[in-house]
């Protein structure tokens, strides 16, 4: 076939993959994973991939999540067709798998409608795969069902020799199982999010890459650039050869840009990624070294995530709805709202406690038992009748509660971090909020909760002027700290958990913390 024939046929393909994605609502291709690879990223995996591979080396590929076939499609027009010795692709949805099957009826692949999680794999080395590329579906652990779970960690463990945490998403499976797949010196080329290289359940990955193959390269898209138009996540190129890494290996990792120019770019030795634990750090920050400990943000503060109510909308009232539904004042707290009406970073109080803000809100907490509350305080038992007919009660956190309508219970903060946020539109702005809150009102689990140390906090009652000098030593954290303790998602949106920020180094920060600090060994490796 030759190329203008070639590139005819990918243009059939993108306008059916069109039509089939537009026939599945994006709810329902967001829980199954289903993101179509762009045809000018899958066509530059396939050149990079010519460069991994020996110079006339017959190809054996595997696609183990096809698709429409993206991946088989640049394969053809990068590869001179007798190079291609086999081909083969599992798609578990017949609404695309059958598309392809009818789209490369002519062609030398072989597509298979099932779950390649299921697939018995090659017993014979010369019958595996030496080449393995896919855009593994990106369903979240909790679309997983509880046995298919188990049943992946199981197979994955009997692989790969590790058991993955109940977090990983299913690509995390895919990699783990493909291996199974891959010849000897193979080579394997896998477009995923990048959460994997910062996250805990990450680990089982990061250990896999650093110690059972020989990890080549890492390209990480600039996080404002998401490669899938349907989904906010950001993504990342991991390249490697199933051959076991030599002592002395480096891996190549850069940023931005494209695969061939990229924007940075930063070779890693494989002992330097063995022990850092976040690998977005790479290429834009430099290798940490091993040194005594210094200060972290938890030897001064405890970090707690906010409320998580279960049902915002119902259980955070305004005052029209407490007046509508006689709700009882002795089970209403003050609560913030979110960040983004927030006017201001000072959270002022009147003489009560009470936020000054143009639009207060309560938190609805009572942990009464349901008899006590329908005897007693009979209007209040009314909504909680409305939420429990509204499906509220039936809530994962809700049904998880001893009484489905109590909430954590939370003290006032006097220092609040936005958990996440945007840079707008200046790059350089720092995402994260830092909030000083004079009030007695709590915070929902859009903010991180900093309670000072029981030495700081009894220095804030005792200089009350402290509280302002820790706000503006907090509001002057530089971005890029913040950014390497958290991770960043698709679209530019960052996130900072409360063991990130507690991780963070504050013996430059903080010229005041050094009386707070409680005794702390000082020769303990950084990492």
């Amino acid at each position: 076939m030759t190329m203008d024939a070639l590139h005819l046929l990918e243009a059939q393909r993108l306008e059916r993959q069109t039509e089939l994605d537009s026939a599945k609502s994006k709810i329902e291709r967001n829980q199954l994973g289903q993101f179509a690879t762009p045809s000018l990223l899958a066509t530059s995996m396939l050149e990079q991939a010519k460069r991994f591979l020996p110079i006339g080396k017959p190809i054996r590929f595997l696609d183990p999540a096809i698709g429409t076939g993206a991946f088989y499609s640049a394969l053809l027009r990068v590869f001179p067709n007798d190079q291609i010795a086999a081909a083969r692709g599992y798609e578990i949805d017949p609404h695309y798998g059958e598309a392809a099957r009818l789209l490369w009826r002519d062609r030398r692949t072989e597509i298979v409608i099932g779950d390649f999680t299921q697939a018995p794999p090659p017993e014979q080395d010369d019958d595996k795969y030496n080449l393995v590329i896919c855009n593994p579906p990106y369903v979240r652990h909790h679309h997983l069902l509880a046995e298919a779970k188990k049943r992946l960690q199981a197979q994955t463990a009997q692989i790969i020799h590790m058991r993955l945490s109940g977090l990983a998403g299913l690509y995390v499976y895919f990699i783990g199982i493909a291996h199974a797949w891959l010849q000897e010196d193979g080579i394997a080329g896998w477009l995923i999010p990048s959460e994997f290289m910062d996250v805990n359940y990450g680990s089982a990955v990061r250990q896999y890459l650093t110690a059972q193959v020989t990890l080549l390269e890492i390209h990480r898209f600039d996080p404002e650039e998401v490669q899938f138009d349907d989904a906010l996540v950001s993504s990342v190129i991991v390249w490697f050869r199933k051959r076991k890494p030599r002592p002395n290996h480096e891996v190549r990792f850069s940023l931005g840009g494209s695969i061939d120019t990229p924007r940075l770019h930063q070779h890693v030795s494989l002992e330097t990624l063995r022990q850092e634990r976040k690998w977005t750090r790479f290429p834009k920050r430099p290798v940490r070294t091993a040194r005594s400990i210094e200060p972290r943000f938890r030897d001064l503060f405890e970090i707690k995530r906010g409320i998580a109510t279960g049902a915002n909308d119902f259980f955070i009232v305004d005052t029209q709805r407490i007046r509508q539904y006689e709700l009882p004042s002795a089970f209403l707290t003050p609560i913030l709202p979110s960040p983004r009406y927030l006017e201001s970073d000072e959270v002022l109080a009147d003489p009560n406690g009470s936020p000054l803000l143009k639009r207060p809100l309560w938190l609805l907490n009572c942990d009464l038992p349901e008899d006590e509350v329908a005897e007693n305080y009979p209007a209040l038992w009314h909504y909680f009748q409305l939420g429990a007919a509204q499906g509220i009660k039936d809530g994962y956190l809700c049904r998880h509660r001893t009484v489905w309508y109590a909430q954590d219970k939370r003290t006032p903060s006097p220092f609040l971090c936005t958990y996440m946020g945007r840079p707008s539109n200046d790059r350089a702005a720092n995402p994260f909020r830092f909030i000083l809150n004079h009030s007695r009102a709590v915070a929902p689990n859009v903010y991180l909760n900093i309670y000072p140390n029981q030495m700081l906090a009894q220095a804030l009652a005792d200089r009350p002027e402290l509280k302002h000098t820790i706000w503006y030593s907090l509001q002057n954290i530089a971005v890029e700290k913040l950014v390497d303790e958290g991770r960043v998602y698709g679209g530019g949106l960052y996130k900072l958990e409360p063991k990130e920020l507690g991780n963070l180094p504050v013996g430059e920060l903080f010229d005041w913390q050094q009386e707070f600090l409680p005794s702390i060994p000082r020769q303990v490796p950084l990492f």
